[in-house]
């Protein structure tokens, strides 16, 4: 799907399955790599990121097998501890990989990765992690070789909570011969379903959901099946479509609680929340009101759920404001959206958005996958027809997102 087109000005009602969770899953696939057997994986989103973990997976020897919403890995062959470039350039995550296959193989070849516009984002948290375990670090031409002997447990202090360092270092602290303790570790829902997993598959891992994480070094992990929680991320996209477009929207498959800032935020903007155990209702009726928001690490608002906000800012009454504390390159998406009549100013690393009454639909082009998905939210409160073009970005992380917005009432549909 290379292009969305969506008629904008029809509320949403109705009732959704929350996919997946794109980033939980793609670490658990990861992990999956340090067991020599049958991983089962359930609620797997299909999604291109998985698609492209897969194809990786395959390639270093591991055996795969997706039956709809239903992963089986078996990672007892495993023969290759070099990760193809060409995975590499397309998603960023593969990075990921890095921590199993040196703690599996003790030898992983990588190089720097690629796959998203929205900034820098560099690895020295990843490298600084291997070294603490007793791993080499060398850069040959344009590839990364690391490798250890034996990896041996130690106290690893993060500057800034990086999620990806984060899983790298606890994958790569499963087979660390005694004690790894990471301190400023990532707080995300995520890094704790993360943990869970591992410790489902036999790892030892205490403090999940904190900032301080203990990993004792095991021997052999076992054969597993584990459920994927619903995506925060995605059900953050369509509480902003509801928000954009106004409406009333049930959506099943979501734990509340890891959405709690981008709700309060919602609820200070207007929106009425309703939250069950599994379970999040939203309406809105009439425009939202203008906010300021902060991007920050887990608990804070997610820079994820950036973009989406700005289109809801776009149709608020009042002034709002983004300060992007995470990836500078977020701001791209605003381009786009001016290209629609929104009023917004960048400077650094802030936004001033003076809300409109309603956007104007035109051609627009998504940049990356939040920012595109941010696209059909501002589409939705636009008058007449938005082309969105680059539509693959979205596909990154959306199984579905025309399916799931025209189940919601929407006019939008992809093309090719």
């Amino acid at each position: 799907m290379s292009i969305i087109q969506v008629h904008g000005l029809r509320s949403l009602e109705g009732e959704i399955k929350i996919q997946g969770s794109k980033n939980a899953v793609l670490p658990m696939m990861a992990a999956a790599v340090l067991h020599k057997g049958t991983t089962v994986i359930h609620n797997v989103p299909r999604i291109q990121d998985v698609f492209c973990m897969l194809g990786i997976l395959k390639k270093i020897g591991c055996s795969c097998s997706l039956d709809g919403h239903r992963l089986t890995i078996d990672g007892s062959s495993v023969s290759e501890s070099e990760i193809p470039e060409e995975y590499i350039k397309s998603m960023r995550a593969s990075i990921i990989l890095s921590g199993p296959l040196l703690g599996r193989t003790g030898t992983v070849v990588t190089s720097f990765p690629g796959g998203c516009s929205i900034g820098e984002r560099p690895i020295d948290l990843h490298l600084m992690t291997f070294r603490a375990l007793g791993a080499g670090v060398k850069e040959k031409e344009d590839k990364l070789i690391v490798s250890a002997k034996k990896l041996k447990g130690a106290d690893i202090y993060f500057p800034f909570p990086s999620v990806g360092a984060t899983e790298n270092a606890l994958m790569a602290a499963v087979y660390a011969e005694g004690v790894t303790v990471i301190h400023g570790a990532a707080k995300e829902p995520e890094i704790k379903s993360l943990c869970c997993f591992l410790n489902n598959m036999g790892a030892r891992i205490h403090g999940a959901g904190t900032s301080r994480l203990a990993v004792t070094g095991i021997k052999q992990l076992y054969d597993s099946e584990f459920t994927v929680a619903g995506d925060r991320i995605v059900a953050g996209t369509y509480l902003a479509a509801v928000m954009a477009a106004q409406g009333s929207i049930a959506m099943k498959g979501v734990l509340p609680e890891d959405l709690r800032s981008a709700l309060r935020v919602s609820e200070k903007m207007g929106a009425e929340i309703r939250e069950y155990e599994n379970r999040l209702e939203v309406s809105m009726m009439g425009r939202p009101d203008g906010f300021d928001v902060v991007t920050e690490p887990y608990p804070g608002f997610p820079t994820d759920l950036q973009s989406q906000l700005m289109s809801v800012m776009a149709v608020s009454k009042g002034t709002s404001r983004i300060s992007e504390n995470i990836f500078e390159g977020r701001f791209k998406t605003a381009e786009e959206l001016r290209r629609l009549g929104a009023d917004i100013k960048i400077k650094d690393k802030k936004a001033v958005i003076h809300g409109q009454h309603i956007l104007r639909g035109n051609s627009v082009t998504a940049t990356d996958l939040r920012g595109g998905a941010a696209l059909v939210v501002a589409g939705l409160a636009s008058e007449g027809m938005t082309e969105i073009y680059e539509c693959h970005h979205i596909e990154r992380g959306y199984e579905d997102i025309c399916r799931d917005l025209t189940s919601l009432g929407a006019a939008i549909r992809g093309m090719e």
